[in-house]
This record gives structure tokens, C-alpha cells and sequence, in this order.
């Protein structure tokens, strides 16, 4: 394990296994079929959007200002643990062949969402430009070059200042990279001029690491902070057993708990409203499902797709809630008390049957430009009771 290039390789190797393993569990067939009518839907919406867009659209800077910014959020992806800062001290002079493979390894998992982007949005700006057909094909491989940069200067970045003040270097690369898209848009030469102040940015930055140690304690927080964020996106879909949540107090909802009366039937009750209400996975679940709903229902007028797509959102939200608040393993004090055992259960019915009343609501009325779209609410309330008799 001398050789820092097999360090990567076996890191890699349970790297891509690790997100696989999850992976299966996410993209499933129910997640693909609403993903297909997602895409089609948003296509055709799209589609008929660019028969009527004004010709004084201002779809450069939109453009610029969108990529910029996905460009240049550019985390390193190291792949370091917390014993390398231990173990990996006596090869720290061959940690940037280590770290040469992790900032390729950054780009190409980073940089198909800009390219993406920006290729979906050339027939908005065949639309309303007289760009040609190669200038544009020239800014997808100019988007890709302001990437590749951005990885370096970032990561080069947070090796020099131990990711001090990481938010200032994003502004100015921000600015930097949107004006870089802007001009390649509209005079290539200006815009190679941007390319030439990243990479001596780059260069700078990266004579400064030539003496400093390397910042283990940061890249590994860095990293453990990107891998628990894949974790709790996991967790949504299946159970990661070492995922720890988080509890935060949320003081303006404590108005929930005086709908519950004070009596001993209602023990379970107050636990599973305090339990959802505090818990952030599952909190931060109901929240992230129905603002996609309400997306959705906002901005796809087909009443057809509308209907699929939210009452997959209401399908997945009673189901996971359910399981979250029902199949908790570990020991509860409330379970030393003298309760009817089914008591939890029917307190978290009562939960999910108002929270997708809830759900409904804020989903009709981001749907209320759309024809019949008093349906949208009983969709949601219908495939959500559905879920809850029929689920385990």
C-alpha cells in the first residue's frame, strides 16, 4: 500500500460499490416511471414555452448566471478517512499523485450536470439569438474547460486556507465564470481572457501548497459531510443503519402539540407528532416530497401528468413516514407504560392523514392555474389513505 495510486483504486473500488449499493434501492421502477412522465412532461411544457418566448428574452445571462453557479460549486471528492491523518503522514510527499486522481475523479462526476445544462438550453438560445451552430457547440466544450478549472482552484483553494473563507472564492469565481459564459456567448476572444485569470488563479494557489502540509482534518470533515448527505438522501428510500439523524427543537410548531388533549390515551399521540416535528430525516422528508409536488403542480399544466406525479409524491410520503415512525428498533420508555399496544399506530394514522391534508393543500394552490385543479387535493388524499390501509 505504498504506491498512493492503489490507495485510490481500493478507495474507488468501495467507493463505487458503496453508492451502488444504495443506488439500486433509489432508482427503482416506481422512481423511473415518474421520472419518464417528470421528463416528458417538462419537454413539452418546454417545447410549447419556446413558440411564443419574446425575442428580447434575456436567455444569455440566464443562462450564464444558472451555469455559473453549478460550475463553480466544485467540492473535492477525496475519499480521505479519519485514520489517514494518521497512517498516510510517512507518504504525504506522494499525496499529490493521490490527489491528482481525486480532482479527475471530481470533474468527471461533476461536470455532466453543466454540460447537460447547457445543451438543453441551445434551442432557447437558437430561439432568440443568431448564434451559430458551432459557437454553441464551442461553449459546451468551453463549459467543460471552466469546470476542469474550477475543480483546481477550489480544491487548490481549500488546501492553502484549510477552507477558510471558501464562500468568498466561490463569489469571486462565480462572477468570473458567469461573465466567462457570457462572453463566450458573445465574443470568444473576451472570453478566453476569463479562462487565463482562472488558471493563473490556479497557478497562484497551487505554489502556495508546495510548503504547506496537507489539510487532513479538513478534506476529511469535507468529505464525511458529502457522504452523510448521500447517506440521508438515501435514507429516504431504504435503511442505512449507520446514519445518524439529527434533532432540532422547532419552537414554532410547537402550536401542533395543543391539538392533542391531555389524557393518557393520547401518550403515543404526543410522542409521534413530537417525534416527526423534531426529527429532522423525517421533518425535512415531508417537506422536500411536497415541495417537489407543489414544483410539479406549478409548473407542468398537463392535468394528467400533475395527477401521476403527485400521487407518486403522496404514495412515497405516508409510506416512509409510516415506516420511519413504526419500525423505530431501538428502546422507548413509552413502552413500559400501560397502553394498548396498537395505540402507536393509530396515532401515527392520525399523523399521516393530517399531514397529507396538509400536503394537499399547499400542492392545489401552486396548482390552481391549472384546469381542474380541485382534482390535485383529492389525488393526494385518496392515494395517501390508500397507502396507509394497505401498507404493512
Amino acid at each position: 500500500m505504498n504506491n498512493m495510486h492503489s490507495v485510490w483504486g481500493k478507495r474507488f473500488e468501495h467507493y463505487i460499490g458503496e453508492v451502488m449499493k444504495y443506488m439500486r434501492f433509489i432508482f427503482t421502477g416506481h422512481i423511473a416511471i415518474v421520472l419518464v412522465f417528470i421528463v416528458g412532461a417538462g419537454g413539452y411544457q418546454y417545447s410549447e414555452w419556446l413558440k411564443v418566448v419574446e425575442p428580447d428574452f434575456p436567455a444569455e445571462w440566464i443562462i450564464a448566471v444558472i451555469i455559473g453557479f453549478v460550475i463553480a460549486f466544485s467540492r473535492p471528492v477525496t475519499l480521505l478517512k479519519e485514520p489517514d491523518q494518521v497512517y498516510l503522514l510517512p507518504l504525504e510527499s506522494q499525496m499529490q499523485g493521490y490527489f491528482h486522481k481525486a480532482m479527475n475523479w471530481t470533474f468527471w462526476s461533476q461536470v455532466l450536470v453543466p454540460v447537460v445544462l447547457f445543451i438543453v438550453s441551445i434551442p432557447l438560445l437558437k430561439a432568440v439569438t443568431d448564434l451559430s451552430v458551432l459557437s454553441l457547440w464551442l461553449t459546451v466544450v468551453f463549459v467543460a474547460v471552466l469546470k476542469w478549472l474550477n475543480v483546481r482552484a477550489e480544491f487548490y483553494y481549500r488546501f492553502v486556507n484549510r477552507g477558510k473563507a471558501v464562500l468568498l472564492d466561490r463569489f469571486v469565481r462565480v462572477i468570473v465564470t458567469i461573465l466567462g459564459i457570457q462572453m463566450s456567448l458573445a465574443d470568444g476572444f473576451i472570453a478566453s481572457v476569463f479562462l487565463v485569470m482562472l488558471a493563473y488563479y490556479i497557478f497562484v494557489l497551487k505554489k502556495k501548497t508546495v510548503n504547506n502540509p496537507v489539510p487532513y482534518e479538513h478534506f476529511i470533515k469535507l468529505e464525511q459531510n458529502r457522504m452523510m448527505g448521500f447517506y440521508r438522501f438515501a435514507n429516504y428510500f431504504t435503511d442505512v443503519p449507520h446514519l445518524k439523524g439529527s434533532v432540532k427543537r422547532r419552537a414554532w410548531l410547537d402550536v401542533a402539540y395543543k391539538t392533542i388533549a391531555f389524557k393518557k390515551g393520547n401518550t403515543q399521540a404526543y410522542l409521534v407528532y413530537r417525534t416527526f416535528i423534531r426529527t429532522d430525516d423525517h421533518f425535512y422528508l415531508w417537506v422536500r416530497l411536497t415541495a417537489i409536488a407543489g414544483g410539479i403542480a406549478l409548473f407542468i399544466s398537463i392535468p394528467f401528468v400533475t395527477w401521476i406525479v403527485v400521487a407518486a409524491m403522496a404514495f412515497a410520503t405516508t409510506l416512509q413516514i409510516k415506516y420511519a415512525l413504526m419500525n423505530a428498533g431501538e428502546f422507548r420508555m413509552d413502552m413500559l407504560y400501560p397502553i394498548a399496544r396498537d395505540t402507536r399506530k393509530q396515532a401515527v394514522a392520525k399523523l399521516l392523514r393530517q399531514l397529507s391534508v396538509v400536503q394537499a393543500i399547499i400542492v392545489m394552490l401552486c396548482a390552481i392555474m391549472q384546469p381542474l385543479f380541485f382534482i390535485v387535493p383529492v389525488v393526494m388524499i385518496v392515494v395517501s389513505e390508500l397507502t396507509l390501509r394497505m401498507s404493512k
